[in-house]
């Protein structure tokens, strides 16, 4: 049971990191939204870079690409947020039942993976060559916040064994 209720509790504990994140750029639109505004500009990449010609400058497009990230991020924590209450439910169950309410849970940390993986780390660290930025990286925090989300979709896909009485 306690690796059940670890598996449970770190689902939710990842939907609220993604609730605070949709919260502060819902609230805060500006501030994250001039992150990706520079980072599509790539207006602090290295100076005579070729890669210039990716740079996209239109604000309608910044608006759009942060909108899909907000959104991204919101679909992550729902089904975080779902998977965990399906996991509460079947805590008591069968291995097979617990297992078997893992599915929600096992698709919105991929989806929070994929976001990490595609566009931060692939689109925004290396199509608009965001590593080069010392202002404007956010690779680190991807990293992290992939390395984090990996480890507790890592965890909970763990096969689980019928409680001893």
């Amino acid at each position: 049971m306690t690796l059940r209720v670890a598996k449970m509790l770190l689902v939710f504990a990842v939907a609220l990191f993604y609730a605070f994140v949709v919260f502060n750029n819902t609230t805060d639109y500006d501030s994250n939204y001039q992150f990706v505004r520079h980072v599509m500009m790539m207006d602090s990449t290295f100076p005579g870079n070729h890669g210039m010609w990716r740079a996209i400058n239109t604000p309608a497009l910044h608006t759009t690409f942060y909108v899909v990230i907000i959104a991204w991020e919101a679909l992550a924590m729902l089904l975080c947020f779902g998977g965990g209450v399906k996991l509460a439910g079947a805590l008591r169950g069968t291995a097979a039942a617990f297992h078997s309410a893992k599915g929600v849970a096992i698709i919105g940390l991929t989806v929070g993976l994929l976001q990490w993986l595609v566009a931060f780390l692939s689109v925004g660290g290396e199509w608009f060559l965001m590593w080069q930025s010392r202002n404007w990286n956010g690779q680190d925090a991807a990293f992290r916040m992939f390395t984090v989300v990996g480890i507790v979709l890592l965890f909970l896909a763990q096969p689980d064994i019928e409680e001893q009485a």
